[in-house]
């Protein structure tokens, strides 16, 4: 496999990471490289919920959406191959985590504090940032969620580069990783 041809996934690619780290816009323009479909968890979440998720986070608790967002992953890794967004917390919860090992390649777009900071506040919609200080809180998650998401397949760096350069080394990634595979298997 060199770096021209065509990248042939057997899996579904699921993006991991903090709010910020890049997961839809990493994940939409890697779907559109691949000529995959491109499914961001968190819509699919809203629209089984027939809510936002600041509304179901308000109604029924974090636990709530975590089971609803489980659910919902496990259903979107039974279809096709796709480019999956998830919730910064949903590669956090032990059983979605071993459901996204078993059935996807898991990407952890990693960014550090000062580039997810810049990204979520103008940002009003996300749950866990209202409270308290954004900039303290993202740092919290940082040291209780990098250790977990570095279980994850692969590792990126998502930084304040452009987008479209992020997504070429999710790609330089999986097909190192693919031909990392099949070299094994054929060993």
């Amino acid at each position: 496999m060199n770096a021209t041809s065509p990248l042939s996934l057997p899996r579904t690619v699921a993006l991991v990471g903090l709010m910020g780290a890049g997961k839809s816009a990493i994940g939409r323009r890697l779907a559109q490289r691949l000529g995959l479909p491109f499914v961001d968890a968190d819509d699919e979440i809203e629209r089984a919920a027939g809510c936002s998720i600041s509304e179901f986070f308000e109604r029924f608790g974090e636990t709530e959406f975590r089971n609803g967002e489980r659910r919902v992953i496990a259903r979107l890794l039974e279809g096709p191959p796709h480019v999956l967004s998830t919730g910064g917390g949903a590669y956090i919860d032990p059983e979605t985590r071993a459901l996204m090992r078993e059935k996807a390649l898991t990407v952890w777009l990693r960014a550090d504090l000062d580039v997810l900071f810049d990204r979520v506040k103008k940002r009003t919609h996300r749950p866990l940032l209202r409270q308290g200080d954004p900039r303290e809180i993202l740092r919290r998650l940082m040291d209780q969620r990098y250790p977990i998401y570095g279980e994850a397949d692969l590792v990126v760096e998502s930084t304040a580069q452009p987008a479209d350069r992020t997504t070429d080394q999710v790609i330089e990634a999986l097909r190192h990783h693919l031909s990392s595979q099949s070299a094994g298997a054929a060993a």
